[in-house]
């Protein structure tokens, strides 16, 4: 009976250690928390693709009301270009850059100093130019100047 009760010593020593490590050891304090950290990350992962979903049709929308903003704003554009085509008259259309009073001004400058060069053309030239007057002053002739202009040493 000693080796049917070591034996059954054993057996129930080897159940209640494994039960034992099972709960107790530190290995499976780190997988239950690895497990609570996947189930995290995956919650966290899941929060994160709604709100992606929720962006990207939000955005969807925003770019829909633009597009239709910018339609609206073209036809007006087209509507106000027709209008303004059809108030103005072809002649005004070339509308001068000056008024009329302006313009007379500048013709009546224009055509006095086309006089004034006509003028000019019409005198006679007579004399000679200084450059070659009659009284030479000398100042390139290859003579010796004196200067006038010395300090002496005394």
């Amino acid at each position: 009976m000693t080796i049917l009760s070591g034996l059954l010593i054993f057996i129930i020593g080897g159940i209640s250690g494994f039960i034992a490590n099972k709960y107790f050891g530190s290995s499976s304090h780190k997988q239950q928390k690895l497990a609570e950290k996947v189930n995290h990350s995956e919650t966290a992962l899941e929060q994160y693709k709604l709100d992606v979903a929720e962006h990207l049709d939000n955005s969807a929308k925003l770019l829909e009301q633009m597009n239709g903003t910018c339609k609206a704003a073209i036809e007006q554009m087209a509507q106000s270009t027709k209008l303004l085509q059809q108030a103005t008259p072809e002649e005004s259309i070339t509308m001068p850059f000056f008024s009329k009073e302006t313009q007379d001004q500048l013709a009546q400058t224009v055509s006095l100093r086309h006089n004034k060069e006509e003028r000019k053309e019409e005198q006679l030239i007579t004399e000679a130019p200084l450059d070659y007057s009659g009284n030479p002053s000398g100042l390139f002739d290859d003579k010796k100047q004196s200067v006038t202009n010395t300090e002496t040493n005394s």
